[in-house]
Formats: structure tokens, C-alpha cells, sequence
């Protein structure tokens, strides 16, 4: 690696079209509104693409049309890990080097599916070292889903004293633990990813300059100025992180299909479709979703004015 992931690095949706297939055209145009909007990575076939809901075929399609549409502009990275049995995963990660992208992810959980504890986790682990092509730096992936797998410090310092590993994918949304996590990596290849957006700002003044939250799918470049700008404008940066901390809230209400309205709306997709949902958000939250989601829009617009009036410095 020669360029750090760290920044914005959004967890990628997946487009699909209203027959269930992935809509490549909206995966294209989603892509060049990443990094039109201040994004420095993406992180691509993760929960936010449907991992889980998607074939390895799929995976393997989606992860290299993504490195090769950013065309080395940012670093790509690609997970896909969503097995437990061991060849599986092998094979699945293989896969994911296979694309070309600049870092493999792989997700806690499944080093330690039945919940054993670090013996299991690092047999599991150091079994996929052993297998994966050594020249492909690793990430680690607290993944929610099928069930939310924090590292020990312990499991953290051996990972990192592998020297293979780029990223963590930090989950714990707890600002001690992520304060922590930085002191354990300053000076190794390893960059923390917040995900957590109710704790962002804290993070970037703690020495993590990077989100990784699911509301970069709507306004990464807010998140961008608070890492780049924030500190020279500490009320600006405060009432927006108010606003940026409120909106993260609205993830309940049916994400990832909440997202897609919001590109649907601005014409990166052309469906709502998602497979992990097997509902009709607007039906199911009636009493409010699109008055929300306009508030979301009118609030990032007037928060790009306020940036975008600031006076310019040399």
C-alpha cells in the first residue's frame, strides 16, 4: 500500500434494478458521486451493499467494477465475507483479492462464529493468513450482522503485529474503546474507521481523521469539511455536528432503502429495490419518512451554503 485509508471512506450501497438484478449504470453513477463528494476511499460489497443477499458471483462482479471504475482515484476496499465454514471463506476472500482492490476485509463474526472467544479466533484467523495471497493487506470488519463480534485488545495487537492489516472497521461506537484502539495502532499501517456517527467528531479530534458511517451515503463532504476544516470554525463545526448526529438517527427507518430514495431522488438510481428489506418503508413508516428525509436534504443544503460562504483562507 502506498496510500493510508483513512478519511471518508463510505460503506457502499448496491443498486439494483426493479427485476432484482445489480443496476451497474447506478453503481457507476454512484461512484462518481462518492468521490465528487470528498470521499477518499470506498468500501465496497460490505452490510451496507447487501453482502449477506448476494451471490459470489455478484460479489466478485460488483468489487471489480468498482476498482476499475475509481481507477486507482482512491483506495478501494472489499469484503464479501459472510460464511462461516472455513473453505468457504477461502474461498470468498480469494475472491475479493481477486478484484484488485487495495485492501480484503474480513469480518470479525466469522472468525469466531459460534462465540468460542479469542482461541477460536485467532486458530480461524491465522488459517486465513496462511491461505490468502500474502500481498494483499487486510482489514477487519466489526460487522452487526449475524451478530456484533468487538476485538479484545488482546485479538487487535496480534492482528496488527502481523503486519498485514491496513484497517479496522471500528464498531464499538464507545468513544474510550476507539481512543484506545488509536494509542494501539499510532505508528503502524493500521487505520480506525469510526462508524459511528453520534461519536464522529470526538473521534477526529481524538486522532482519527476518517468515517466509515453509513451517512456517508448522504453527505460525506459534511463529514470531510469536520475532519479538514471543523477545527478552524468550532461553532460551525458544532451546530453541524448536531444536525449530522440528529440525522443519523433516521437509519431505523428502513436503511439501506432510505439511502437509495435519497439517490433516487437525485438520480444515481433508478430504483429503490433492496434486498435485505422485504418491505415497503413508506408504508411501514408512514407518520414521517419522506417529511424526514426532506428536513435531511434542506439541512445538508443549508449546511454546504454555510461552508461554501465561509471566507476563504490562503
Amino acid at each position: 500500500m502506498t496510500k493510508k485509508i483513512e478519511g471518508i471512506v463510505p460503506v457502499m450501497l448496491t443498486p439494483f434494478t426493479e427485476t432484482g438484478e445489480v443496476d451497474f449504470p447506478g453503481l457507476k453513477r454512484l461512484i462518481e458521486w462518492y468521490l465528487a463528494n470528498g470521499s477518499d476511499g470506498l468500501f465496497s460489497v460490505c452490510q451496507s451493499s447487501e453482502m449477506q443477499y448476494l451471490s459470489l458471483d455478484e460479489r466478485a462482479k460488483i468489487g471489480q467494477f468498482v476498482v476499475k471504475q475509481v481507477a486507482g482515484r482512491v483506495p478501494v476496499v472489499v469484503s464479501g465475507h459472510i460464511s462461516d465454514d472455513i473453505e468457504a471463506q477461502v474461498e470468498e476472500l480469494t475472491v475479493a483479492a481477486n478484484t484488485g482492490a487495495d485492501a480484503v476485509v474480513l469480518v470479525t463474526n466469522h472468525l469466531d462464529p459460534k462465540k468460542e472467544g479469542s482461541k477460536a479466533f485467532l486458530a480461524t484467523l491465522d488459517t486465513l493468513l496462511a491461505r490468502l495471497p500474502a500481498n494483499v493487506p487486510l482489514g477487519l470488519y466489526e460487522c452487526p450482522a449475524p451478530y456484533r463480534r468487538l476485538l479484545s485488545d488482546e485479538e487487535l495487537k496480534h492482528c496488527i503485529a502481523t503486519g498485514r492489516f491496513v484497517l479496522l472497521k471500528d464498531v464499538s461506537c464507545d468513544l474510550t474503546t476507539v481512543k484506545r484502539r488509536i494509542a494501539m495502532a499510532k505508528g503502524t499501517p493500521l487505520s480506525i474507521l469510526n462508524a459511528n456517527a453520534s461519536i464522529a467528531w470526538d473521534v477526529i479530534r481524538a486522532g482519527a481523521p476518517s468515517f466509515n458511517g453509513v451517512f456517508a451515503n448522504f453527505h460525506p463532504d459534511l463529514y470531510k469539511w469536520l475532519i479538514t476544516s471543523g477545527a478552524q470554525h468550532p461553532e460551525l463545526a458544532e451546530d453541524l455536528v448536531t444536525f449530522l448526529v440528529t440525522t443519523a438517527v433516521s437509519e431505523s427507518l428502513g436503511y439501506p432503502a432510505l439511502a437509495k430514495i435519497y439517490h433516487q431522488r437525485i438520480g444515481t438510481f433508478s430504483s429503490i429495490r433492496c434486498r435485505v428489506i422485504d418491505y415497503d418503508i413508506r408504508e411501514r413508516f408512514w407518520w414521517g419518512l419522506d417529511a424526514i428525509l426532506d428536513r435531511i436534504v434542506i439541512g445538508t443544503e443549508s449546511f454546504r451554503a454555510k461552508i461554501a460562504a465561509l471566507p476563504k483562507t490562503a
